[in-house]
């Protein structure tokens, strides 16, 4: 009976370790499917590299979706062009939407230069997002 009581005790440690492990190995993975963030300031447009500015509006469910559609193209196109939002109620975004006369759910691309080159209402895939850019 001690045989089996010294087994037992020497197996909790490891069951501990091992639901320790797996919820660490579960959080990592979580943290690496997590769509990235976007910035929602704008100083990156016209500084050599083409921009997409979504305009974010938290009460349209559709801007959820074209923030995961954007991550799709940017996974594609990586570092060549700016991913960012314009959130509507900030001040940050509430000045580019002013200034560009755009909309909720709007979705704008500025060239290299900084010049507003086309404008889209959303959603647009990944893939049109790319096409769009090139």
């Amino acid at each position: 009976m001690n045989t089996a009581n010294s087994n037992s005790s020497r197996r909790k440690p490891l069951i501990a370790f091992g639901v320790v492990a797996s919820i660490v190995a579960l959080f990592v993975a979580l943290v690496m499917v997590m769509p990235k963030g976007f910035k929602a300031t704008h100083e990156e447009i016209g500084t050599g590299k083409p921009a997409i500015v979504f305009v974010y509006d938290n009460g349209l469910a559709m801007s959820n979706s074209q923030t995961e559609q954007m991550n799709e193209a940017r996974d594609y196109l990586g570092d060549s062009v700016y991913f960012l939002i314009a959130t509507t109620g900030t001040p940050e975004g509430d000045k580019l939407i002013r200034q560009h006369r755009a909309d909720s759910a709007e979705l704008l691309l500025f060239d290299a230069s900084g010049e507003l080159t086309k404008r889209q209402y959303g959603l647009k895939t990944a893939g049109e997002l790319v096409m769009w850019v090139e």
